[in-house]
């Protein structure tokens, strides 16, 4: 164990990738919570593996995962949002919503595209404040948790979202008006 945690600590890339692809049934909490930091590792393919371990993993994480919407660290705290909607843990709605209000972008981002994913009810007003947000990312995610959600936008909201001259966003509302 304490091996497992040096190399998810301080290990390469490789070793790391290795380590994580094996914890994907862990209900360890020291290992777990090193599983949740690799969210924020240096490298995106250890990122990407270390979502995965916590998205596979059949235990009961579920309150450690949401413990973790409040890490100082924007990275964790938007991925879990991710892996917890990924999980379909719709009891993590409530604290999820609380990061729409996050100052990083990239974690608004990740909430209103959880809170889609998983047809958060009532959250009409966020998806509408969002779809305004000064950061692109998270007015495409809004725009697209407004169609999973079935929202209905005004014609006046939806000409002032198409002054907006991204092709993903112009794609995504021709999808919303469907």
């Amino acid at each position: 164990m304490e091996n497992i945690i040096k190399i998810l600590e301080s290990g390469k890339p490789e070793k790391k990738i290795k380590i994580l692809e094996t914890l994907h049934n862990t209900n360890e909490l020291k290992t777990l919570e090193q599983i949740i930091l690799r969210l924020n590792d240096d490298s995106i393919q250890v990122r990407g593996e270390a979502f995965n371990a916590l998205l596979l993993n059949q235990n009961q994480i579920s309150k450690i995962l949401i413990d973790n919407l409040n890490s100082s660290n924007k990275n964790i705290r938007g991925f879990t949002s991710l892996v917890l909607a990924n999980r379909n843990e719709k009891s993590a709605i409530p604290e999820i919503i609380k990061l729409v209000e996050d100052k990083h972008g990239m974690v608004r981002s990740c909430a209103i595209g959880a809170l889609g994913h998983l047809k958060a009810k009532k959250i009409t007003d966020i998806i509408l404040k969002l779809l305004s947000d000064s950061n692109l990312e998270v007015q495409k995610s809004a725009l697209q948790a407004a169609i999973q959600t079935d929202m209905i936008i005004s014609t006046d909201k939806i000409k002032e979202i198409e002054k907006n001259s991204d092709l993903q966003i112009k794609n995504l509302l021709l999808k919303l008006k469907k």
